[in-house]
């Protein structure tokens, strides 16, 4: 006989026991997190406590991110069907079933509220709150996946230049490390609601999700999230007529957008019609780290020595596809250059992809932050992502690995420049010819190449981008210092 249950205390798991023989191990896998443990057997039966958290890259244990997560217990025949469900428990940090062998984790919403009507309410609640806003910044980057990029930036020169200001990280699931004093509210929680509600400050680097009802005085600053070589919003290919819509009503909502340089000031403005509104070209603040820090910590959260070369791929995303595209094989990639290979995976591909792994490739996707990455590895290697403009500031040597690029420029996306003509690198068509670039090392042909990049894109990348950005916050009294 065997049995499951959910505990939260001292800290959530489940735990798995049983009298007949005992199983070797039990675990749990999940697409980006996996966590295992040991059986414990005595005269009496057998116990196994699967914790539902885990620390990662080195940080704080925190809970499991929000997935399915199939459950595997190796040893004495014990087969899937006679592990019973378990319903549904909220378990203080994160919310947790079993069923048909598998552990779903969500975040720690109360089901009253986990549904179209329970997040009506809240909705309506929020959006006719009466009472004076807060002077509190409410944060989110990449729907709250992370905490991450230019919302980052601005959160950490807040806090040392108005430190008496509330700062609020919207989060996924309470897996997302947020910056130290601040304060995390889960996404459609009361919590969450009450604090975008409240604030008069919203920093997004992206679309606000859900109705947004600005309260009087509330300013949305855009900071985006890259400098744009692939059509964005209305100028992708196609005119659908929802679409374009959706994005007038989403530019709408912001009252000041942020641009690294003038080139991306001039492509948002138009693609969101963004028009008659404050468009600040400060640089982006999510690279200032790349000009004043250094790499040793990340390598060391990764586990990779100092004397390892590192290759990072970082591809963008496709319309056409979920997850990451497999243009690449990392492990013989770091075989045949003798490199540790990261594979980063767009932040739409976090969710519904899942890690890969071999000898010395070590999958990124999931890791909290892009630049702390760029900072700590030797060469880049992407596609049409906009991590081309953030790398450069590293003046680190590109490559540009593009099978798929009459496609992607014809069909899929089109492109705002010709890339093949100004890129700073290497374009290659295949795995044996990116090889060959990385092994043959030679950077000086496109010296001149990436020196025209660099005035052309980072000419504001100087590592006081988030010094100005916060600046301006503060001298139009969008928050108090207090």
């Amino acid at each position: 006989m065997t049995d499951a249950r959910f505990h939260a205390d001292p800290a959530p798991a489940l735990v798995l026991s049983g009298t007949g023989p005992a199983p070797e191990r039990a675990s749990l896998e999940g697409p980006r997190a996996r966590v295992s443990a040991e059986v414990v057997a005595d005269d009496d039966g057998w116990r196994a406590d699967l914790p539902l958290h885990v620390a990662r890259w080195g940080g704080p244990d925190l809970p499991l991110p929000r997935g399915s997560y199939a459950l595997r217990v190796s040893g004495a025949g014990i087969d899937d069907a006679e592990l019973p469900d378990v319903p549904l428990r909220v378990l203080g940090t994160l919310r947790a079933e079993l069923r048909d062998g598998a552990v779903e984790i969500g975040p720690p919403i109360d089901p009253v509220y986990d549904s179209g009507e329970g997040q009506a309410a809240l909705e309506r609640r929020y959006a006719t709150r009466p009472g004076e806003l807060e002077n509190a910044v409410f944060f989110e980057s990449f729907y709250g996946r992370n905490a991450s990029c230019n919302p980052l930036a601005i959160d950490r020169e807040i806090a040392r230049r108005a430190p008496g200001v509330t700062r609020y990280w919207s989060v996924a699931d309470l897996s997302v490390v947020v910056p130290e004093g601040a304060v995390a509210v889960v996404e459609g929680s009361p919590e969450w609601w009450r604090a975008r509600g409240v604030s008069r400050l919203l920093v997004v680097n992206d679309w606000l999700r859900r109705r947004f009802s600005r309260r009087g005085g509330q300013v949305v600053l855009q900071t985006w999230h890259g400098t744009p070589l692939k059509r964005l919003a209305l100028h992708r290919p196609g005119f659908d007529p929802r679409r374009a819509a959706a994005v007038l009503r989403e530019s709408f909502r912001w009252d000041i957008l942020l641009a690294q340089n003038p080139y991306a000031a001039s492509v948002l403005r138009k693609a969101y019609a963004f028009l008659r509104r404050p468009l600040w070209v400060e640089g982006y603040p999510r690279n200032d780290v790349l000009v004043t820090g250094d790499g040793a910590s990340t390598r060391a959260a990764l586990g990779i020595g100092a004397e390892e070369r590192v290759i990072l791929y970082a591809p963008t995303w496709r319309d056409d596809r979920d997850e990451i595209v497999d243009f690449v094989d990392p492990t013989s990639l770091a075989a045949d250059t003798g490199s540790v290979v990261l594979v980063r995976g767009h932040s739409r591909t976090l969710q519904p992809g899942h890690d890969l792994a071999g000898p010395r490739v070590i999958d990124v996707t999931g890791y909290p932050d892009t630049s702390a990455l760029l900072l700590a590895v030797d060469a880049l290697v992407t596609d049409y992502s906009s991590v081309m403009f953030d790398f450069s500031v590293t003046g680190k040597p590109m490559y540009f690995l593009v099978p798929d690029m009459d496609h992607y420029r014809g069909t899929l996306r089109g492109f705002y420049f010709d890339l093949a003509a100004r890129a700073p690198g290497p374009v290659v068509r295949t795995q044996p010819e990116l090889v060959a670039a990385l092994t043959a090392e030679e950077t000086a042909p496109f010296a001149e190449k990436y020196d025209a990049w660099r005035r052309a894109f980072n000419a504001r990348d100087d590592g006081r981008a988030a010094e100005r950005v916060v600046r301006r916050i503060l001298d139009q009294g969008l928050i108090e210092r207090e």
